[in-house]
């Protein structure tokens, strides 16, 4: 799966990682519920964080189409929530 974090570029990630991956998103997901800023912060970060983890990047020319795009880690409570899907950032 081709994943792009907006404004850092491209990684591909193993389906096997995938399980990891939806359950930060998960935890991700109850913290912009519950409006908690804090958490929502640490929880965005560690997804990140393990997106670029077990990503392997891609070259800044790759033509490959993302089929996952997140956010940045800056981005706001309210800008994750309206790229929230029915599944999630990351579909499971």
């Amino acid at each position: 799966m081709i994943v792009r974090i907006m404004g850092e570029g491209q990684v591909e990630i193993a389906q096997a990682d995938l399980a990891v991956l939806n359950a930060l998103d998960t935890e991700l997901e109850a913290a912009i519920e519950a409006g908690e800023e804090g958490a929502f912060r640490e929880r965005l970060h560690a997804l990140l964080d393990k997106v670029r983890h077990v990503g392997k990047a891609l070259p800044d020319d790759s033509l490959a189409s993302s089929e996952l795009i997140l956010p940045p880690a800056d981005a706001s409570m309210d800008e994750v929530r309206e790229m929230l899907g029915n599944e999630g950032l990351i579909p499971g």
